[in-house]
C-alpha cells in the first residue's frame, strides 16, 4: 500500500534533496509525495527538475500559513515531513515578524491540520541553532533551548509547539535538529554557496569578525538520510540531533573553499561581526546513531570538492539568483 507523504518546503534546498531522494532509485517504492511550497525567494521549482515528471510527485503552490489550503492538502495524507521555513539569520535580524509567522504560526497551522485529519508521524525538521551557543562539549537532545537570534527563536517555538501537540493530543511528532548543511542547489545566501559563487565570479568574499566562529558541517545527503530514518523508524515525541561530525572555524572552512576555487586570502574581506553571532555549535548525534543506525557517509573534503564542482558546472542555476547582488557576510 502506498504511503502518501506531504513534504512542506519541498522546492527548497534540503526539501528538494529529500524529495529527489524519496523518488530516486534508493527511495521507498511506495512513497507518493505531495510538495507544498510557497516558492518564496529560496524556493525554486528547478530544484525538482530531476523528478518533475515522476508519476508519484504532485506539486501544490501555497503558503503553510493558509489554513484553508493546508486543510485541503492535508486531507488524504498519511504522514508529514515539515521543512518549510524562513531560515536565514541575517534576514531575521531585519524582519523577525516574517520568521515568527512562518516558523511558529505556519507550523501550528500544519499541526492543527495533521491532528484534525489523523496524519502522523509529523516530522518537524529543525536546527541546532535552537540550543544557542556553547564554549565546550556538545549538545544532547535534552539540552535546554537558549536561542540567540529571531530565526533560532522562531524555530525553537515551532519545536515546542510540536512537542506540546504530542503531549496534549498524542500526535506522533518527531523532531530533527541538524548542524550546518552544504551541498548542491543551496540558495546562495548561505556561507558555502555564497563564498563559492562569489569566488567563481572573481569577487571578494566577506568574513565576519575574527572568523573563529565554529560550526559542525553536514552534507545535505547525510541530513536527508537522517530525516528519512526518523520518519521511518523514529519514536513519537523524540528529538534527534543530526550532525556531520566535522567542526571547523569559519576561517578554516574559508581556507578550504579558497583552495578549491584556486583563490588566495587576498580575496577575503574582514567585516564587523553580526549581532548576536553564536560563537560555537556542536551537536551530540549519538542518539540517532544508536537508535536508528544513522551515521554520516560524506567526509567534508569530498563533499566540499563535489559541491564546488557542482556550482562551477551549474552557473545557469545560480547566476540568475545572484544578479545584482551586493556583497553579504556569512
Amino acid at each position: 500500500m502506498a504511503t502518501r507523504l506531504l513534504v512542506t518546503g519541498g522546492a527548497g534546498f534540503i526539501g528538494s534533496h529529500y524529495v529527489r531522494t524519496l523518488l530516486g532509485p534508493d527511495g521507498p517504492p511506495d512513497a507518493v509525495v505531495t510538495v507544498l511550497d510557497a516558492l518564496s525567494y529560496a524556493g525554486n521549482l528547478a530544484n525538482l527538475d530531476p523528478v518533475r515528471d515522476h508519476p508519484r510527485l504532485r506539486f501544490v503552490h501555497g503558503d503553510i500559513c493558509d489554513a484553508d489550503l493546508v486543510d485541503r492538502v492535508m486531507a488524504g495524507q498519511d504522514q508529514v515531513v515539515h521543512l518549510a521555513a524562513e531560515s536565514h539569520v541575517d534576514r531575521s535580524l531585519l524582519d523577525a515578524a516574517a520568521f515568527v509567522r512562518t516558523n511558529a504560526g505556519g507550523t501550528q497551522t500544519l499541526l492543527d491540520a495533521a491532528l484534525r485529519h489523523g496524519v502522523a508521524p509529523f516530522v518537524q525538521v529543525s536546527t541546532d541553532e535552537v540550543y544557542g551557543s556553547l564554549e565546550t562539549g556538545s549538545w544532547t537532545e535534552d539540552e535546554p533551548l537558549r536561542p540567540n537570534s529571531p530565526y533560532a527563536a522562531s524555530k525553537a517555538s515551532g519545536d515546542l509547539l510540536a512537542l506540546a501537540m504530542h503531549v496534549s493530543h498524542g500526535l506522533d511528532v518527531r523532531i530533527t535538529r541538524c548542524s550546518n548543511n552544504y551541498g548542491p542547489y543551496q540558495f546562495p545566501e548561505k556561507l558555502v554557496p555564497r563564498f563559492v559563487t562569489l569566488l567563481l565570479e572573481g569577487r571578494k568574499v566577506p568574513l565576519y569578525g575574527d572568523g573563529l566562529h565554529v560550526r559542525d558541517w553536514l552534507h545535505v545527503d547525510d541530513h536527508v538520510r537522517g530525516i528519512e530514518a526518523v520518519r521511518a523508524r523514529g519514536r513519537a515525541g523524540r528529538v534527534y540531533n543530526i550532525g556531520g561530525g566535522t567542526s571547523l572555524a569559519n576561517r578554516d572552512l574559508v581556507d578550504l573553499l579558497l583552495k578549491a576555487c584556486g583563490a588566495g586570502w587576498d580575496r577575503v574581506e574582514h567585516v564587523p561581526d553580526r549581532k548576536g553571532h553564536d560563537r560555537r555549535y556542536s551537536v551530540d548525534a549519538s542518539r540517532i546513531r544508536r537508535e536508528l543506525g544513522h551515521v554520516p557517509a560524506t567526509d567534508l573534503s569530498t563533499g566540499l570538492a563535489a559541491t564546488v564542482a557542482w556550482y562551477r558546472d551549474n552557473r545557469a542555476w545560480w547566476e540568475p539568483l545572484c544578479a545584482g547582488r551586493a556583497p553579504q557576510t556569512a
